[in-house]
Formats: structure tokens, C-alpha cells, sequence
């Protein structure tokens, strides 16, 4: 079936061809077009873009769209082959690295890339979606945007979808939105962690996850099937659950709730490595040791933790390896091959910030 955006360009190519609207004469506006085609303004600039490219349409800035001169030979090469990479944040933490993956397989295949970051809030994923779009990209590698929330932008995931561009999900996915993705099997890499804490001797353990993104949802559900596995001591398991954007001192507030409690946190599991790292600084400005007093671990593998003292405990993350699979999977989407879902089973990278606890030895 003929998608919305092949419709829109394939309908406008036919009436200027046909000599319906002639050479330099001006064509219907963006909104005149929307609602010829019933599309949104979205699909209309795609496809008036690729006109664009092709030399059909010409523009006049404040004037409108004309016609081109489409009997003319263009020599000059228009494929851009511009890639649109969109994630929660650019300059820090893990983020780095898994575009440096992208760009090292994408820039040997002639392709260049378009990054832009969100923040992890919504109106800046619409925001980089409609700029990338705009953009003409050729495809688009997304980190999505407090993926465990209703997201606001579905419409223009479904034009996307609608449009056929080449799409695919990083680090997690929006389970209703079927585009193809790269990320890791969360749930069990918590669950394997809090099991090497078990064996350690850790009973009580509190766990501290970001849950308005799905991988802390997925990694909450690890301890928390961790300790399912244990009932008989199951009650002595704490969770503290946060958004994006929620202030540090809250955070530390509440830890140190549980560590007034009689029978406190002997070990700390952290959504990731960024998390953990400020924790175990709160935890050394009350006077509380790690790991003597207390274990802390983290996720993510972040290069500073094999440097911090002590050495942070942690589960690894494919982060340039995530980068080099999802541009090689964008390129099997833009050559049309059949792709198929990757997802990581993390190892634990045993450091310095994890020990058998002082009441067991």
C-alpha cells in the first residue's frame, strides 16, 4: 500500500508532468496541500523536499513553491545521506562513546550524521523529531524520551511509520511503537547483580531506580524478582523510585531515612553508574565508609568508575558496540534487508565498592 508522504510527492510529480501546473508557476500552499491529501505538514514538507531534491519545485523565500525547470539536466548529486541521531543527552556520561560507534560505521558506509539531544523531555524529542524531519534525513537512530510515560509525540511516530523512514530504537524501545531496536536485557542484568550481592551476604538492600525511563522500570523489576527468589528475607528489600529532573537532596533525604532504620541497608544498587558515583560522595559526607560500612554498585560500565575510589561494581554496556550495531542495522533498513531486534546480556565488572558485609565475616 502507497504510504501517505509516496502519495503527497508521487500526486504533485503527476499534475506538474501532465503540464497541470506549468514551468515557474506557483503551486498550492503547505496547508492547501494538507488538506488535499489529508496529511500533516510533516509529510507535505518530505515530500515536497524530495521534489525539492529532484528539481520539480523550486522556493521563494516569504513567496511560496513554483515550479522547476524539471525538463533541465541537473548534473549535481542531491543524496544527501544524512542520518538523524536523537538521544537523551550528548556531551556527557555514557552517550559519547555510543555515537562514536555510529559515526566510526556510518561515516566507512559515505554517510554523515545529524545529532541532537532531548533531555530526556518530550518537548525537546518533538522539537528534534520535527527538525530532523525537516532535515530530510534518510533515517533516524532514537534514545526515547522517558520511555516509561504516555508519550505525547505518537503522531509523529506514526507519520513516521507512515512515511517509511528507516527508524529504529537505542538503549530501550516504546513497546507500542513497532520499529526494530538495539538495547539490554535490564531485568536480568539487576537480577544478576543482586544476586552476586546475595552471595556476598547482603540481605538488606536498597535499591534507588529512575522509573520514567523504561530501562529503570526493567531494572527495578530485577531486584525486585531478586528478591522474590528469597522470601525469607524479602522484607528487609527498600526501593526508592524517581523522575528525571528531581533533585539530588530529595534523593539523599530518603537515603538517609533508611539508614536510621534498625536494620539498615547493609548495600545500595543504583540505577547507574552516574547515580552511583554522587551517592557514594553523600555517603562519605555523613562519615559512612564504602564498602566497609556499606556497598554500592551502579549500571552502565561509565569509564570514571573504574577510576573513583573506591573502583566502582558495576554491569557493563556494550555503549560502542550498542553505537557500531544500530548504524549497521540503519543501513540494513535503508537497503531494505530484513532486520532483527538486538539485545545485550550485560556481565558484572567486579570493583572495589562491593564486599562481603562486616556482620558476616
Amino acid at each position: 500500500m502507497e504510504n501517505k508522504y509516496q502519495k503527497v510527492k508521487d500526486g504533485l510529480k503527476e499534475d506538474i508532468i501532465s503540464g497541470k501546473y506549468q514551468v515557474d508557476e506557483k503551486l498550492p500552499t503547505e496547508s492547501e496541500l494538507m488538506k488535499q491529501y489529508s496529511v500533516s505538514r510533516y509529510t507535505v514538507r518530505r515530500a515536497v523536499g524530495d521534489l525539492e531534491s529532484d528539481h520539480f519545485i523550486y522556493r521563494i523565500q516569504g513567496g511560496g513553491m513554483f515550479v522547476q525547470d524539471w525538463h533541465k539536466d541537473w548534473s549535481t548529486p542531491t543524496d544527501t545521506k544524512l542520518i538523524g541521531v536523537i538521544t537523551t543527552h550528548i556531551a556527557d556520561y555514557i552517550f559519547p562513546n555510543i555515537i562514536s560507534g555510529i559515526d566510526q560505521v556510518l561515516s566507512k558506509a559515505g554517510y554523515s550524521i545529524l545529532i541532537s539531544n532531548t533531555h530526556n523531555m518530550h518537548d525537546k524529542e518533538r522539537k528534534s523529531l520535527i527538525n530532523m524531519l525537516d532535515s530530510k534525513v534518510a533515517g533516524l537512530i532514537i534514545e526515547p524520551t522517558q520511555s516509561a510515560l504516555p508519550n505525547p509525540n505518537e503522531d509523529l511516530y506514526q507519520e513516521i511509520k507512515d512515511d517509511e523512514l528507516p527508524t529504529l530504537f537505542i538503549n530501550a524501545h516504546y513497546p507500542q511503537l513497532a520499529f526494530p531496536y538495539v538495547d539490554t536485557d535490564d531485568l536480568t542484568a539487576e537480577q544478576n547483580m543482586m544476586r552476586y550481592l546475595f552471595d556476598l551476604g547482603h540481605k538488606s538492600i536498597l535499591g534507588i531506580f529512575q522509573v520514567d525511563d523504561i530501562q529503570g522500570v526493567y531494572r527495578m523489576n530485577g531486584f525486585v524478582r531478586a528478591y522474590q527468589e528469597h522470601p525469607e528475607y524479602s522484607y528487609l528489600s527498600n526501593i526508592i523510585m524517581y523522575q528525571s529532573g528531581e533533585t539530588s537532596d530529595k534523593i539523599y533525604e530518603r537515603i538517609n531515612g533508611y539508614l536510621q532504620q534498625t536494620e539498615a541497608p547493609t548495600a545500595i544498587v543504583c540505577y547507574n553508574d552516574q547515580l552511583a558515583i554522587h551517592v557514594i560522595d553523600y555517603l562519605k559526607s555523613k562519615g559512612v565508609r564504602v564498602p566497609e560500612d556499606i556497598s554500592v554498585t551502579g549500571f552502565d560500565n561509565y569509564q570514571i568508575g573504574e577510576y573513583f575510589t573506591p573502583s566502582l561494581t558495576t554491569m557493563n554496556h556494550e555503549k560502542e558496540r550498542m553505537g557500531a550495531d544500530a548504524a549497521e542495522t540503519i543501513i540494513k533498513l535503508l537497503n531494505h534487508d530484513k532486520v532483527d531486534n538486538i539485545t545485550y546480556q550485560p556481565e558484572i565488572v567486579k570493583r572495589n565498592s562491593a564486599v562481603r558485609p562486616s556482620s558476616t565475616d
